[in-house]
């Protein structure tokens, strides 16, 4: 999964939907540092976490 994963993509994390959508800064390895709107920027390892891509439309006001 983090081979699919590039910057400026939008996923969301499965256990943590409060944390609404975020966007992946950077992948090293399985590591994947996220900017989620509601919990600002984590670092996951995605061989803990499997992140959700989510491919909505962005309606930026």
């Amino acid at each position: 999964m983090a081979a699919l994963l590039q910057p400026g993509m939008c996923v969301r994390h499965p256990q943590r939907p409060d944390w609404g959508l975020g966007q992946v800064q950077s992948s090293i390895g399985n590591r994947v540092t996220v900017n989620f709107e509601h919990a600002g920027k984590v670092v996951i390892d995605l061989s803990q976490v499997d992140l959700t891509p989510d491919f909505a439309p962005r309606h930026d006001h």
